[in-house]
This record gives C-alpha cells, sequence and structure tokens, in this order.
C-alpha cells in the first residue's frame, strides 16, 4: 500500500489527528453533558431540585466540610484515580502498541475523559451548591450568587484539561502525532490534573474556615482523608515523570532526580504542616498503594508494559525528623530546608528503588549535574510547599511582595533546570558498526537477535554513560508486553553486546540508543515501513554502518515538519503562557483565601475578661 491509497481520513487518524466522525462524536457527547450540568445547576438555584442539597449534606457529614466543599472533594477523590488508572493504561498502550485509530478507538481514554469531566463538574458543584455567601473569600458571580475562590479554580484546572483533547487534536493535524508525555498539549492535560490537587487543598481550607472557629475537629477518619488527598498531591506533582517510570525516557536522565526532589519537596512539605507529626509518611504510603494498585491493573492484569514508580520514602523521612526541629515553627525557612535535604539525602536513598527497579539507575557521572539542578528547584519548592502549608493551617502567609516572588523565583527556577536538562547534541562522524546474530523463533512473524556494537571513534562514549541500549517498542501487548530493553554489556572501549535476543521483524521498532552527558543520540536497527505517515522501513541487515541522528528523529517518526518553523515556537509558548496564567490563578486564589481569613481574625473581638466575684 502506497501513501497515495490512504484517504485523508485514514491518514488523520493513523497518523495526524483523529478521524472526523470521532471529533464530531465526542464534541457532542462534551455538548450534552455541559448543558445537562447547567440545567442541574439552573434548576437547583432555582428551589426547582432538592436532591443536589441532600446530597452535599450527607457529604458535609462525613468530610467535616460545608455542603459546598464536602460534596466536591467527595467526588474528586473517585474522580483523580479514575483520570489517572486511565492516563497510566494510555501511555503503556502507547508504548506496548504505538499510535491508535482515535480518541474513540483506544479504551483508556474513556477512563481520562469521565475522570477529567468529573473533575470539571466537581468544581462546578461548589460553584452551583451555596445559596449563601460560602465565606469572606468568595468571588460574586450576580447579585445573590457567590462562589467559593477553591470551587472556581478546580473548574478551572478541570476545563484547562479538558480542553487539551481537542487541542490535542488540533496540535496533530497539523504537527503529527508528538508520541512523548511531553507534547504541549499533553502537559495540558496532566498539568490541568495534577495542579487541581492544590485547588481541592484551597478548597477544604476554604470550607474550614467557614464553619468558623467553634467548628468540630477533624477526626481520625478526616485525618486520614486529607493524608490520602496529599498522598493524591504527591502523584500529581509526579505525572511529568511517567516516561521514565516506563523505561521510554526521551528526555535526559539528569531531569529526573530534579523531579523526584521537586514533587517531593511540595507535597510533603505542605502535608507536614497542614496535618502534623507523620503525615508526610502517610502521605507517602498513599501514594504508594494508589500508584502500585494501578500498576498491577495497568500491567499483570491487563497485560500491558509495566511501569514502576519513585516512592518518596527518604524524602518523607526528611521531612519527618526536620519537623522535630524548632525549624518547623518557621514554616517558609522549614520548606526551604526540607528542600535542601530532600534533594540531597532523600535523593540518596531513593537512589537505591531507581537502581533496584528502574531499567536506568543514576549513574556515578551524572550526580554533580543532577545535584546542581535538583537542589534549587527542591529548595523552591519546599518554599512554596510552606506557603501552601500556612494556607491550608489557617496561618498568614509573609507580605504579599515577598509571596509572590517567592513563586515567580520558584517557576524562574524550575524553567532554568530544565531547559538545562532539555539540551541535547548528537556527535558529528560518530557511526555505529551493528552486527546482528539470529537468535530465538525464526518465524517470518517474528524474529529476534542478538547485537555486537562497535563505536566509532572509540571515544563516542565515556566511562560512566547513562546508557547505551537497545529497545524495541511498540510491538503489540502479545509479545513481551509490546517492549524489550536491553541495557548492553561494555566489552571494550567501543565495543558493546547485547544482554538479550530483540524483535527485528513485523510491527516493532528497534533502535540503538546512547546517552552520555548532554549526547542524546540513536541509530534505527529495525523499522517498519509506516505508509500512513509516508515512512519508509528500515530493514535489519547481518552487518551495518549507520551515523548516529537525534534520537527524536526516531523515537517520534510520526512528528511532521511540513510547517513553518516559527508555528511551532508559537503554539508552544501559547501553551506556557496559558500554564503560567494556571499557576497565577492558583496563587491568587491561595493568596486570596488566607489574607480574608487573616482579616477575619484581625476583626475578631478580644474576649474581655470577667469580673472577679
Amino acid at each position: 500500500m502506497t501513501t497515495r491509497d490512504v484517504t485523508p481520513i485514514t491518514l488523520a487518524a493513523e497518523g495526524g489527528g483523529a478521524a472526523l466522525d470521532q471529533v464530531f462524536l465526542m464534541s457532542a457527547v462534551a455538548a450534552v453533558v455541559s448543558v445537562g450540568l447547567l440545567w442541574i445547576g439552573y434548576m437547583h438555584r432555582t428551589h426547582k431540585i432538592t436532591w443536589l442539597t441532600a446530597l452535599g449534606d450527607w457529604a458535609a457529614r462525613r468530610v467535616n466540610r460545608p455542603p459546598w466543599a464536602a460534596l466536591p472533594i467527595f467526588l474528586f477523590t473517585s474522580t483523580i484515580i479514575c483520570a489517572l488508572f486511565g492516563f497510566l493504561w494510555d501511555v503503556s498502550l502507547h508504548i506496548g502498541d504505538g499510535r491508535d485509530e482515535g480518541p474513540l478507538a483506544n479504551p483508556a481514554h474513556y477512563f481520562i475523559l469521565v475522570g477529567l469531566f468529573l473533575l470539571f463538574i466537581s468544581g462546578m458543584l461548589s460553584i452551583f451548591l451555596p445559596f449563601d455567601k460560602p465565606g469572606r473569600s468568595a468571588i460574586r458571580i450576580t447579585r445573590h450568587w457567590y462562589a467559593p475562590v477553591g470551587g472556581i479554580l478546580l473548574a478551572g484546572c478541570g476545563f484547562y484539561a479538558l480542553l487539551g483533547f481537542p487541542l490535542d487534536d488540533v496540535w496533530h493535524r497539523i504537527f503529527g502525532q508528538d508520541v512523548t508525555l511531553w507534547g504541549p498539549t499533553h502537559l495540558m492535560l496532566i498539568g490541568g490534573a495534577g495542579l487541581s490537587l492544590i485547588a481541592v487543598v484551597i478548597l477544604d481550607r476554604e470550607g474550614k474556615a467557614a464553619m468558623g472557629p467553634d467548628a468540630p475537629a477533624d477526626g481520625r477518619s478526616q485525618w486520614l482523608v486529607r493524608c490520602l488527598a496529599f498522598g493524591g498531591l504527591v502523584i500529581g506533582m509526579s505525572v511529568f515523570q511517567i516516561e521514565y517510570d516506563f523505561g521510554v525516557e526521551q528526555f535526559r536522565l539528569v531531569l529526573q532526580p530534579m523531579m523526584i526532589a521537586g514533587a517531593g519537596a511540595f507535597a510533603l512539605v505542605a502535608a507536614r504542616i497542614s496535618l502534623g507529626p507523620g503525615s508526610a509518611l502517610v502521605a507517602a504510603v498513599f501514594a504508594i498503594l494508589l500508584r502500585g494498585v494501578v500498576a498491577v491493573v495497568v500491567g499483570p492484569a491487563l497485560g500491558a508494559p509495566i511501569n514502576v514508580f519513585p516512592l518518596y520514602l527518604g524524602a518523607a523521612v526528611v521531612v519527618e525528623l526536620l519537623a522535630l526541629t524548632p525549624l518547623l515553627k518557621r514554616r517558609i525557612l522549614f520548606g526551604a530546608v526540607a528542600g535542601l535535604g530532600v534533594a540531597t539525602l532523600g535523593l540518596w536513598i531513593e537512589s537505591w528503588w531507581i537502581a533496584a527497579a528502574y531499567p536506568f539507575p543514576w549513574v556515578t557521572g551524572m550526580w554533580g549535574e543532577a545535584l546542581a539542578m535538583a537542589i534549587p528547584v527542591a529548595v523552591v519548592a519546599g518554599v512554596c510547599g510552606g506557603m501552601l502549608g500556612l494556607v491550608s493551617v489557617g496561618e498568614p502567609l509573609p507580605r504579599r511582595w515577598i509571596s509572590v516572588t517567592a513563586v515567580v523565583l520558584s517557576v524562574v527556577v524550575i524553567g532554568g533546570a530544565v531547559a538545562n536538562g532539555l539540551r541535547v547534541s548528537v556527535p558529528a562522524d560518530t557511526t555505529a558498526r551493528i552486527v546482528l546474530i539470529p537468535s530465538g523463533p525464526n518465524a517470518a512473524a517474528e524474529q529476534n537477535a542478538t547485537a555486537e556494537v562497535f563505536l566509532d571513534p572509540s571515544n563516542a562514549v565515556g566511562d560512566d554513560p547513562e546508557w547505551v541500549t537497545l529497545m524495541s517498542w511498540q510491538g503489540g501487548k502479545e509479545n513481551a508486553r509490546g517492549i524489550v530493553i536491553d541495557r548492553l554489556d561494555r566489552v571494550g572501549p567501543n565495543h558493546f553486546r547485547s544482554t538479550e535476543p530483540v524483535p527485528i521483524s513485523g510491527s516493532w521498532k528497534t533502535i540503538l540508543r546512547v546517552q552520555d552527558g548532554t549526547t542524546m543520540a540513536g541509530v534505527p536497527v529495525y523499522l517498519p515501513a509506516d505508509p500512513a505517515i509516508g515512512a519508509q522501513g528500515e530493514p535489519a541487515l547481518p552487518t551495518s554502518t549507520k551515523e548516529f541522528v537525534p534520537e527524536i528523529s526516531i523515537l517520534q517518526r510520526e512528528r511532521s515538519f511540513d510547517h513553518p518553523s516559527w508555528l511551532f515556537s508559537a503554539a508552544s509558548i501559547v501553551v506556557l503562557v496559558c500554564s503560567l496564567a494556571l499557576i497565577a490563578a492558583l496563587s491568587w486564589g491561595a493568596g486570596r483565601v488566607n489574607a480574608r481569613e487573616q482579616r477575619t481574625e484581625a476583626r475578631a473581638p478580644t474576649p474581655q475578661p470577667q469580673p472577679q466575684p
């Protein structure tokens, strides 16, 4: 079959966006859900239905918060688990099977869509539910209708994530299917869902403050539920690492410890300040249990590629130990010092697990650059975690200019670290001679081979590279779960050897991958023809000598460069600006809730001493 044999709609479905019938169907479903939600909100606010009020009162008795906070929080818990399961399953399907025929042909997308719609609905319920003004920080919508800040932010996070779905299809139609988690529209999907946990923390505090000083104290069950919420925050801040969890990272390994340190410092510092002794450890354990259950269902149960995940136990231990010192009373300083500890001792402890469970351990040669990135990121993340902790317990934030500066500095530091981690190079005039030796089944449907690899020049790779590996992926879940990662043994300065056979036939894509410092390059070993995107096949030759090329050009074959060079940058900048706007909105919302609560406490009358009899 040639490219001419593929109709435009099929070509869109296979290599450049969803088929139009699926786009129309999804749009119709979204419209129906939106109209239904608005109708329920109208009926509730005009007192024509009472079941929503009864449902809110039921949740309030169990969560110990007002109905407009309790019901969204209650619904959000199941919502985020549904979206997490769908997200991890979706990533595993793409790793094992390759691209799908459209959003409705991928079963994981249904769980993602349902989860994100329920996330948006959770926020909208918080906006619809209150008839009276829900606290001093509430936002005025109409003359007699006020909505909690946390609810608006939660709905905003859900809307931002949902917006990523149609924009993702537009993106694929323009730029092809960039098969990476870090595609701009993919980051909208996971960023909106991950950041929604911050909105939930804000909504929870807003509800607590609205109950007044005489509100009943939270019991042990409520404490555990809130620890679970911070465990969710740990996971929410970790979703950007998922490619590393599956062993198909398309970016430098030095980024992984930085992301782990930042996520751990932010979420666990906030948890410890918010919930007291032991909460950081309990939150980490809840995150492990939740990720573990989902990983077992996605991997062994569904036969998809297996994913592992960071434990954050080292980070939790560091935070808990530092909380035993007087530093805990100085929340911001505590966050900064805890971030430093998480990025050093915490990462050292985490590295044992990485070495034991992950395909690529953190090699000695990368630690200098890794710490130079992880320490500043974890320190500013710890400071932001400390400020979120202050909001969650109702203690005053630092002066406004200090808080704003801290958030802006955090964005700059994290952005700088990410930019450094994205620096890659392809060595000029460097080749790989690959000798394939048939091994295992030799049927036409599946051929396997081991390899002897010789690099030229002999110093093309240093003494301690992050990886030199053969990777085969997208071979179908029925075949070794669709992925094989073979870390090559070094038998000479420029000589590497397979440790296990890799497939070189069928739908498999097999490549030689090298990462050493900023060097990140690859050589195709076997690639099937892909008429839908006009890509020719790369046969597996007994002996071949090929130059290294940018890895991304092999891993993301579906990407299209048939567009003006400025368009990709402009589109990426638009997504970046929208993401920064969401972060700014969450920061503003946290500041507003905290400031209004402090103003209320300042106006409270001071108890007068009673006269002695």
